[in-house]
């Protein structure tokens, strides 16, 4: 599976095998092409085109117990892919976009803090204060292929357009806006005609249904049904001699509300904390000048087995971001906090919104880890 599963919940990314950032490097090879990516042991079937579909929140383990929602993605089934840590959607979807590790492009997490402020950046809803090109300076995968001569399109929904989180993974690339699925779907038909080209389509509701609603909900299964649908339309309206590939950026667990610890009700997990950030599954803590380790000491006393507590050293050292660029290792909290099984770390004053949600991701856990490399 090119990834270490560290004990019978936490699976660790091997970059440069089958992650999110081996994905276009991948196409590339397939396309005949040479840009200069990375090798990796992702290997995919010759083809003119490819189109790769990005299903928010389909995880792999999810699809695998869901053989009766979604039989077309299901019989599709192979070996899993992985997620980059935090496994969650600002750094997948950049990590595929760049064909970067998280270390190297900078988005490390749904909220991380801003260099030399008091300030975190959400990399979802973005902060008009922070230039996108200076946070992620790397060329996009993308751009990469466009400047080798090959047809390089984005279909999404028309508010993601020159978004920050957009600029940061996929510039260079021409968007095509589709708010609705038929939209979206003759976008991608129309793009895969020109030979070679890479098309990229993403479709979040999968995502949205799980966060507010629970992966173990009929709303969600019904929501998987219909995506098995388009994806099952869109192979159907696409020209045999182009290759599709759908993927996900991250799996999802329930968690419910005896399942969580909430700092503003555990006064002394704030103690020695300045800032408060990433998501409740993978929290970045910055601390006060001095404290680390005594944050470490606090936080692992109080939550014991429900979450691994490391330092940014300790973290980096198992490899979790890849290799971490010098600007970006200010951006990784001075103590990282890695949920175990369903549990989370909310905050009502900080994210109240976060803790109305039911499914929630961004640490290492299989379900949350592992995606489907789908290919057909």
């Amino acid at each position: 599976m090119n990834a270490r599963e560290t004990d019978e919940t936490f699976v660790e990314p091997e970059y440069g095998g089958r992650t999110l950032g081996d994905v276009l490097p991948a196409v590339a090879t397939a396309l005949g092409i040479d840009v200069g990516f990375h090798a990796t042991t992702l290997e995919l079937p010759p083809a003119r085109s490819y189109v790769v579909f990005l299903v928010d929140g389909l995880g792999h383990r999810l699809l695998a117990a869901h053989a009766d929602h979604a039989p077309f993605l299901h019989a599709l089934l192979g070996t899993p892919g992985v997620a980059g840590v935090p496994s969650t959607t600002a750094t997948s979807i950049t990590s595929l976009g760049t064909a970067l590790t998280p270390g190297q492009h900078g988005l490390v997490g749904y909220t991380s803090r801003i260099p030399g402020t008091d300030r975190l950046l959400n990399a979802l809803m973005w902060d008009k204060q922070v230039d996108p090109l200076e946070w992620q300076p790397h060329d996009s995968g993308f751009a990469r292929l466009r400047a080798a001569g090959v047809a390089a399109t984005v279909v999404s929904k028309r508010e993601f357009v020159d978004t920050g989180l957009t600029l940061c993974g996929f510039r260079g690339s021409e968007f095509v806006g589709g708010d609705r699925v038929g939209e979206r779907i003759a976008g991608v038909v129309a793009a895969s005609v020109d030979a070679p080209s890479v098309t990229y389509v993403y479709d979040g509701d999968l995502d949205w249904t799980g966060h507010r609603y629970g992966v173990d909900s009929p709303q969600w299964r019904a929501q998987l049904a219909a995506i098995d649908a388009s994806v099952e339309q869109l192979r159907e309206a696409l020209d045999p001699g182009v290759r599709l590939v759908v993927l996900a950026d991250h799996g999802m667990v329930d968690s419910v509300r005896d399942d969580r610890t909430d700092v503003d009700e555990v006064l002394e997990l704030r103690n020695g904390v300045r800032l408060f950030g990433g998501e409740a599954r993978f929290r970045h803590l910055y601390c006060t000048s001095g404290a680390v380790d005594d944050v470490m000491a606090t936080w692992r006393e109080h939550l014991g087995d429900k979450a691994d507590v490391l330092s940014r050293d300790e973290a980096i050292a198992r490899g979790w971001f890849g290799t971490v660029a010098p600007q970006v290792r200010p951006r990784l909290g001075d103590v990282v906090v890695a949920a175990r099984g369903v549990h989370a770390i909310v905050s009502t004053t900080d994210f109240p919104y976060e803790n109305k949600l039911v499914g929630l991701h961004g640490s290492l856990t299989a379900v949350e880890m592992e995606i489907p490399i789908l290919v057909c």
